[in-house]
């Protein structure tokens, strides 16, 4: 954890999202660490993250499941990208990239997403009251 603080501390400066640098810096690192190779960014995937974490905002609900009864697999459809991999973390309440990666790689399923051997690209958005998603997927 140390080592993604220092990665953090040199490459932050800027919210997620929008092919943020900073997101992929955090992401790979933690990735590299476990001897994953590095995620690409999408953009795909950063619209699904997004209308996700906007949804969770608006109706003011914390789920993976959608006010519209959607999942991450549904998400993916709309925003059209053609997966044969899909993974999603959601969190609330962190200030910024380097609060909401702790807490995901301190969550065992969330970690497991964020290091999962399938997943070969990457989308995050920062949602209204700091309503976090991370989109990971793979194209089929």
């Amino acid at each position: 954890m140390r080592f993604l603080a220092l990665v953090l501390v040199m490459v932050l400066g800027a919210s997620a999202g929008h092919a943020d640098p900073a997101v992929l810096a955090a992401v790979n690192a933690e990735r590299a660490a476990k001897g994953r190779s590095a995620l690409a960014y999408d953009a795909q995937l950063e619209a699904a993250a997004a209308a996700h974490a906007q949804d969770m905002a608006r109706a003011g609900f914390f789920s993976h499941t959608g006010s519209d009864g959607s999942d991450i697999s549904v998400r993916l459809q709309r925003v059209g990208y053609p997966f044969c991999f899909g993974a999603e973390n959601i969190a609330a309440g962190q200030r910024s990239l380097n609060e909401v990666m702790a807490a995901w790689m301190g969550s065992p399923g969330h970690r497991k997403n964020i290091l999962h051997r399938k997943a070969e690209e990457v989308g995050l958005a920062q949602g209204p009251g700091n309503h976090w998603v991370m989109v990971l997927g793979t194209r089929c």
